[in-house]
């Protein structure tokens, strides 16, 4: 069976870009070939991948497609016509679309429906495309595979789409995010100049991700909780950020590092006292995880699959009640959680390797 997948959202080098979505096609892609050896790939793509596999190989486009213009263009025009050539038994759209004619039965990934919950968020072209192409994939796509039962939801009720054709495939959680020795967390924590406690976030800067809401909790805080403890903000700039930069200029005890390499996440994680995530809206919140699995105490929002992420381990809050927020961190300053035990425990659930066996068991199911 030869399955041709798009996979041109794929970010090339290090960046904001490489977050997200990014890394759920990443970690889908890179073992999907080990699920079964009786399927192979053509991953269509902007740049070549940082690994080989003997039944994944790769085919570049025509341009280059970082910006959406020049990506809706090739969705749209060129790849039907990649496809012709290729002759794929299945195509999978691993991110929301797939060209409006498909020569063969399809999959289609879809993360979240925020351009249609905040459609404020994204920019007109991006959030009309994502709106009518979307939906127009879902309703001809001979499978959709959603990473939330939340996703899957939005799907069902703001589309109608039959839920009988919708798959789930979580996210994965690798190997790097475990519980780190003392050691290398404390010269870690004083190569950055860390405080010895901090509350982290990480994410992109966007109105999504509800900073406001945190930021004004954390300076309802008693100035001495806040010289006590100290608040992250780590992230690369989406838009509408400057909200952002300008209320955390406010307090000393705030910190903005930008963007965070993957490869220090991990760190990051192990050093923070717990991690915060108030965000509004999510396809499923793969930080919570990561935390959870290195043995970080977790307060995330209560709204959409942030639940399905956190499970009965992490504290929920309403994204929009700051001075439940502000509560809540105070306790935590007085008294530390801890979940050394069930926060590695309940993020083993989520494996990469799940993910693409589910993600096969989709294919499967256009047979």
């Amino acid at each position: 069976m030869h399955i041709a997948v798009n996979a041109h959202l794929l970010a090339p080098g290090d960046g904001y870009r490489r977050a997200g979505i990014h890394r759920y096609m990443y970690g889908v892609l890179r073992h999907l070939p080990d699920v079964d050896e009786s399927l192979r790939y053509t991953v269509m793509l902007n740049h070549h991948l940082d690994y080989s596999h003997p039944r994944q190989q790769e085919r570049l486009g025509m341009f280059n497609t970082a910006k959406p213009s020049q990506r809706i263009v090739w969705e749209q025009l060129v790849q039907p016509w990649a496809l012709r050539q290729l002759k794929p038994d299945l195509y999978h759209g691993l991110a929301f679309v797939q060209p409006v004619s498909v020569p063969c039965p399809s999959v289609v990934t879809v993360y979240d429906l925020s351009f249609e919950r905040y459609p404020e968020v994204l920019s007109g072209l991006r959030r009309r495309y994502l709106q009518a192409f979307t939906k127009h994939s879902c309703q001809h796509a001979t499978r959709i595979i959603s990473i939330s039962e939340s996703t899957k939801r939005d799907l069902v009720e703001l589309w109608q789409i039959d839920p009988a054709k919708i798959d789930i495939a979580y996210p994965g959680v690798g190997s790097e995010f475990r519980r780190l020795p003392t050691e290398d967390v404390e010269a870690f924590r004083h190569a950055k100049g860390l405080p010895k406690r901090f509350w982290f976030f990480v994410g992109t800067f966007e109105p999504r991700k509800n900073l406001s809401l945190l930021i004004e909790a954390y300076g309802q805080l008693p100035p001495t909780v806040r010289e006590e403890v100290h608040l992250v903000l780590g992230g690369g700039k989406g838009w509408m950020y400057d909200d952002i930069f300008s209320r955390s200029a406010a307090y000393p005890t705030i910190h903005t590092p930008g963007y965070i390499p993957a490869e220090e996440l991990a760190l990051w994680y192990n050093a923070a006292e717990a991690f915060l995530y108030p965000t509004l809206y999510e396809g499923f919140g793969i930080p919570i995880v990561e935390a959870l699995a290195c043995g970080t105490p977790v307060v995330a929002s209560n709204s959409s699959s942030l639940p399905e992420a956190a499970g009965e381990v992490g504290i929920l809050l309403p994204p929009d009640d700051s001075s439940a927020w502000t509560a809540t961190l105070e306790r935590l300053a007085n008294q530390p959680a801890v979940v050394a035990e069930t926060g590695p425990a309940w993020a083993a659930r989520f494996t990469w390797e799940h993910a693409a066996q589910q993600t096969v068991e989709s294919y499967r199911k256009c047979r």
